[in-house]
């Protein structure tokens, strides 16, 4: 529970931003096309993280990589909260994203210190911490913003992870030996061809960039209609929408049980059929909230379902790697995630939320097609 609370609030550093893009355009004089780069450059740092930082979880004491990377964030999270230039505030922004790549590290021994039979449900429900760190950051976020400004956002996140570095540092496993002796240049290289050696991770790769590319650009764009007329919305409001998407963190712990009795390959495609499904009732949020809600809640349900998926099913593939796979898997994630939402904001500015709703269904259809063309039963992993 304490890895699963630690995650959520590692994650909601990169996501309550979404819920605060018109705040800061207003406040730096930045074009609403371009707001989203503050998204993308966040992503673009996290991605980053993954390649540089997530590996030396096979390499040393995963406690002090942990607790130094929350320290870390704080010092970034008031850079944020203290901007004054738009500079300022988009290196802040890809730091946050850097360091938040915690969570991947705290899955990741999660998933070593779990039984094999129990790897699943460890997963998913460290996940479902993840989920509703995503999801209650911004409701948490537009409620403080309506309260103190975007600022406040930062400079209470600030305080916040450093409380949890503290507790992480007297409750964290003492004294665990590294997962793997290779030297930080050798685990580095290794993690592209783990993925070019073995299909079902790249497969599972590829599927993370489609899905989070499609749950990117509905949460970064949609603050920009409900923040207009008719709607109007404050940032409070807005954020209640990320509540109706928790239930996605049920989806979490549920995938992964399913995972663990053999059923990961057919949840992802139930769960891929949810997803194209899903865009059907969010392209009604010009004459119906409540359609709205019902894409929402299969949305999160889907992404969510597919990526518990997804993570149970590598984690089998090279146990003596694990936070290089989940540091290459992620990377997909974070380029879909950046893709996404830059995307996203463009399609709106062009062609309203008919043309995110379009956007979002290709993207959905395409993950689809992915598992289609490649379901299989896995292949036993190859050494690399």
């Amino acid at each position: 529970m304490i890895f699963a609370a630690a995650a959520g609030l590692s994650v909601a550093n990169i996501y309550a931003a979404q819920p605060l893009l018109d705040a800061m355009a207003r406040d730096f004089g930045i074009p609403p096309a371009a707001i989203g780069l503050v998204v993308t450059l966040t992503q673009l740092g996290y991605g980053l993280g993954l390649i540089v930082l997530v590996p030396l979880g096979d390499l040393v004491d995963r406690r002090r990589l942990i607790v130094g990377q929350g320290a870390l964030s704080v010092v970034a999270l008031a850079a944020v909260a203290t901007a004054r230039t738009e500079g300022m505030l988009f290196a802040g922004m890809a730091a946050v994203g850097l360091l938040a790549v915690v969570v991947q590290v705290l899955v990741s021994f999660a998933a070593a210190l779990a039984t094999p039979a129990e790897r699943g449900r460890a997963v998913g429900m460290v996940t479902s911490g993840v989920v509703i760190g995503i999801l209650g950051a911004r409701s948490v976020a537009g409620l403080l913003a309506d309260l103190g400004g975007w600022r406040a956002v930062y400079l209470a996140s600030a305080a916040l992870t450093l409380a949890m570095a503290g507790l992480l540092w007297r409750v964290l496993p003492r004294n665990l030996p590294p997962a793997s002796t290779d030297r930080y240049a050798a685990a580095l290289r290794s993690i592209p061809v783990l993925f070019l050696a073995d299909r079902v991770l790249l497969v599972r790769g590829v599927l993370a960039l489609l899905i989070f590319a499609a749950f990117s650009a509905f949460w970064t764009a949609l603050v920009l209609p409900l923040s207009a007329e008719p709607f109007g919305y404050s940032h409070s409001q807005i954020g209640l929408f990320g509540l109706v998407g928790m239930a996605g963190a049920i989806a979490a712990t549920g995938a992964g049980r399913l995972a663990d009795r053999g059923l990961a390959q057919w949840t992802t495609g139930a769960a891929l059929t949810l997803l194209v499904a899903s865009w059907g009732p969010i392209a009604l949020l010009p004459v119906s909230l409540p359609g709205l809600l019902v894409g929402v809640v299969t949305l999160d349900l889907a992404v969510q379902a597919v990526h518990v998926s997804n993570q149970s099913i590598i984690f089998d593939r090279h146990p003596q790697a694990r936070s290089r796979l989940v540091g290459g898997y992620m990377a997909f994630y974070s380029l879909g995630s950046a893709l996404g939402a830059i995307a996203a904001t463009m399609a709106y500015a062009h062609a309203g939320w008919a043309g995110v709703s379009t956007l979002g269904a290709a993207i959905s259809a395409a993950a689809w097609l992915t598992w289609v063309f490649t379901r299989r039963r896995p292949a036993p992993p190859r050494r690399a």
